[in-house]
């Protein structure tokens, strides 16, 4: 089974232009680009406050236990349900999680993770 990952990093904006530019040059080239999924923040600073401890372990717990619904993530969590509401939200924001969304009854939300590791780089 391949390991799928997603890589997340520390990156100036200009580098993070400089490679835009680039496979903009290459597409215009006729040249075949390689697509990655990869989330960059702009200092450390922002990635620590976005990927705090506890939104990392619900990653893992989302992963591991596989919930199927917010409200059974808060209990194995033993958050509530406001803080666990808004880590989902921001999670969800940076594409780390998919909420599968149930029609039937009170509209539940199903939290998934689709990757097993979290690849991290930070340019120095």
């Amino acid at each position: 089974m391949k390991r799928k990952s997603v890589k997340i990093g520390v990156r100036s904006v200009k580098g993070v232009l400089n490679d835009f530019v680039k496979t903009g040059n290459m597409i215009e080239a006729g040249k075949q680009v390689k697509g990655e999924k990869a989330i960059y923040f702009e200092s450390i600073k922002g990635f620590r406050k976005a990927l705090t401890p506890m939104r990392l372990a619900l990653l893992h717990l989302i992963k591991e236990k596989q919930p199927e619904s917010i409200q059974c993530l808060a209990r194995l969590a033993k958050r509530d349900i406001k803080s666990i509401t808004v880590d989902i939200t921001i999670l969800e924001s940076l594409n780390l999680i998919d909420l599968e969304r149930k029609k039937v009854g009170r509209k539940e939300v199903t939290p998934r993770v689709e990757y097993d590791t979290i690849e991290l780089s930070i340019a120095v």
